[in-house]
């Protein structure tokens, strides 16, 4: 089993000045520690679930470029990109430019997007959720063949393109690996079927009918059901002393019996080094023995 931190709140407590250094020093920790994975929200503003929608927030891809630069290890991602918020053409460079500066540790985390109140802040269209979805499909047919050979033009309905030229090509063998976010059944799902190396689904009471609901559309799309890594978000608590480890451990091993791969989610207490360090020294590679 392995963990992924994501980081979704950069409202910290020494502010905005010293926030490259103490984003630096956490994500070392982290890497040191054995995360198998550092992700970033793609928001603009701070989602309810978080914090107030002023709260301090930073553009994802940036991001991801400056922990790549202080990490090692770990793979990189978004939890998740919207496909509203950049044409696929440029998402599509920004993944592979993350790919080849950070040596191989790109994931492209991707979804339909729903946060109608940044989008329609910032003067971005903001489609109803049929468009969104035809957007999702064809952003991942666009980028899947500006990371296949050739250059050939790319047209569909909402895009039309010349020349996908990509160079360099993404270090990843065979192209970054995608993930796609969210548990709809009719849709999301069935586009993870077809298009996914990963999908992610959230820890709770639908989660095992949810991965029966892949489960058939793998069938449907004659797609290895087993060939799809299964992440799910969970708030990684161990508290401050690491009093919460053991509970930690044991839904764990509950997921994994589900037949999840990696748990990735926010670490409660994520500034203090002694958290981070108590997961490379415990939690992570007990984790790890679960499966």
């Amino acid at each position: 089993m392995k963990l992924g931190l994501q980081i979704p709140d950069f409202t910290w407590p020494n502010g905005a000045s010293a926030l490259g250094a103490d984003l630096a020093a956490v994500v070392r920790t982290a890497d040191q520690a054995g995360f198998d994975s550092i992700a970033v929200m793609d928001h603009f503003f701070q989602i309810g679930g978080v914090g107030p929608v002023e709260n301090d927030m930073l553009e994802a891809y940036t991001t991801l470029g400056f922990i790549a630069a202080h990490t090692s290890r770990a793979k990189l991602l978004t939890v998740v990109t919207g496909v509203l918020y950049r044409h696929p053409g440029l998402l599509a460079k920004a993944i592979t430019t993350l790919d080849v500066l950070s040596g191989g540790r790109a994931i492209l985390g991707i979804g339909a997007g729903w946060n109608e109140d940044e989008s329609r802040g910032l003067g971005f269209p903001f489609p109803p959720v049929a468009e969104r979805f035809e957007l999702l499909e064809e952003n991942l047919q666009y980028v899947l063949q500006m990371w296949a050979e050739g250059d050939k033009p790319f047209k569909s309905k909402h895009f039309d393109a010349s020349r996908l030229l990509n160079v360099p090509q993404a270090l990843s063998d065979p192209r970054p690996p995608i993930m796609i976010g969210g548990g709809g059944e009719k849709k999301t799902l069935r586009l993870v079927a077809k298009y996914a190396d990963q999908c992610n689904l959230f820890n709770s009471p639908e989660l095992e009918h949810k991965l029966e609901v892949l489960k058939r559309h793998c069938e449907n799309e004659g797609r290895d059901y087993d060939s799809i890594t299964k992440t799910v978000y969970h708030i990684l608590d161990i508290g401050e002393d690491g009093s919460k480890s053991g509970e930690l451990l044991k839904e764990l091993e509950r997921l994994h019996g589900l037949g999840i791969d990696v748990a990735l989610g926010m670490v409660p207490h994520v500034h203090n080094p002694a958290v981070l360090e108590k997961f490379g020294t415990d939690v992570i590679p007990a984790a790890e023995k679960i499966g």
